[in-house]
């Protein structure tokens, strides 16, 4: 034992002393630039800190938004940089200017190849002056004519070439999108440690012509036309109790093994939202958040949320390791049980909850009154990047609850 002590002592000491010796990544901004299907590159720009005691930390870049990432891992030159609350991670070697190696999802099994480079400013290259203008409001078509057809909302901003907005659809938003245009080519990138979007079209001043990847396993087409008027399904029509059904109901372990129901003592007499949400979702993750900022500021007795997770993690155990980062990372203090593991496939979802006519999205909130009663189940969330939208959301859900708990 005093040996094996000994032994990882001169381990540590020499890792430390292996360390100093070791060049770091230079303070300052990269772009990094993901390698996907058809040759195209999916760039995003991060921000590289070294702190004075030694410490790492990189903020991610996408229009008005930063994400913070502070878990990072450096041996000699290889380095691993995980993304907060997402089970994706950026595995690799780097010098001091360029970094090289993948973004990986283990549980998909998905690997994307990455580069990165310092000093590199720009999201994307401008070679040609732009021949237009895409600020205002598109109507989009996702996959047209098939039977997974799906409507968009394109809102973006232009300032010069640089394009910002988002995509929004019936089940939440594309993220923060910045991009260029460039001739008649328009390019829109997001990478927040999730999801990797790039969005590719021929763009003219009434007309988008493109093509959707996310990351190196999906691609699909869009078109889209102006239409200022235009707006998506209303996101509380969309799911609904099945006739035949008066409540709703779901029984779902917690991570100590103890099932968690409606019917359990704490959620009586109260009003309950009932979250169907997944840790990989950053659409989840944003409704998260503002549900946690929302119990902060309204510390109702007579108000419960409860999470359900539906995880892609391959075991039980991974899944909720997975619950449980989200909740020390982001704050949550309300429950979150587990309601599948091992897919996020939504008919799967909708079998552990037949209640429902389908699972149509991550996140849906179940809204239930003091009563019993489902009064109101909301669809898909609009997160800060659709600005307008996401204040409407947040104003409409506050008045319709305290509306429920002045009952």
């Amino acid at each position: 034992m005093k040996n094996l002590f000994v032994f990882v002592v001169a381990f540590i000491l020499l890792s430390g002393c292996e360390r100093q010796k070791t060049a770091v990544p230079k303070d300052g901004i990269w772009r990094a630039a993901l390698k996907i299907t058809d040759g195209q590159t999916l760039p995003f720009n991060f921000a590289w800190t070294t702190s004075e005691n030694g410490g790492y930390a990189l903020q991610i870049f996408n229009g008005t938004e930063t994400i913070l990432v502070d878990e990072i891992e450096i041996t000699n030159d290889s380095i691993l940089i995980r993304a907060p609350v997402f089970e994706g991670y950026l595995a690799g070697t780097f010098t001091e200017t360029a970094m090289q190696g993948a973004f990986i999802k283990e549980s998909l099994d998905r690997v994307v190849p990455f580069t990165a480079v310092y000093g590199e400013p720009t999201r994307f290259d401008e070679t040609k002056a732009h021949n237009t203008n895409v600020a205002g409001i598109w109507e989009t078509l996702f996959s047209g004519d098939t039977e997974d057809e799906y409507l968009g909302k394109g809102i973006f901003s232009q300032k010069g070439n640089q394009v910002t907005g988002t995509f929004r659809t019936t089940t939440g938003d594309y993220r923060y999108l910045e991009g260029i245009v460039n001739g008649d080519s328009l390019k829109l990138s997001a990478f927040d440690g999730a999801h990797a979007f790039l969005f590719a079209a021929r763009a003219t001043d009434s007309t988008l012509e493109g093509t959707f990847f996310s990351g190196n396993h999906f691609q699909e087409p869009f078109l889209a036309r102006r239409n200022p008027q235009f707006e998506l399904p209303n996101a509380d029509s969309l799911t609904f109790l099945k006739p035949g059904y008066d409540r709703f109901h779901f029984a779902f372990p917690d991570a100590n093994g103890t099932i968690v129901s409606l019917d359990d003592d704490r959620f009586k007499g109260k009003v309950v939202l009932v979250q169907i949400m997944g840790t990989w979702c950053p659409n989840c993750l944003d409704e998260t958040k503002f549900y946690v900022d929302y119990l902060k500021r309204n510390q109702e007795e007579n108000l419960e949320i409860v999470g359900l997770a539906f995880e892609y993690a391959k075991t039980e155990t991974g899944a909720f390791k997975s619950i449980e980062r989200l909740k020390e990372r982001i704050g949550v203090e309300y429950p979150i049980v587990l309601a599948q593991y091992g897919t996020s496939d939504k008919q799967k979802a909708q079998e552990k909850l037949p209640m429902l006519n389908h699972v149509l999205s991550y996140p849906t909130t179940i809204l239930i009154d003091k009563k019993g009663e489902v009064r109101k189940i909301h669809t898909g969330f609009n997160g800060p990047a659709t600005g307008e939208k996401h204040l409407e959301f947040k104003n409409t859900f506050e008045a319709f609850v305290q509306n429920l708990l002045n009952e």
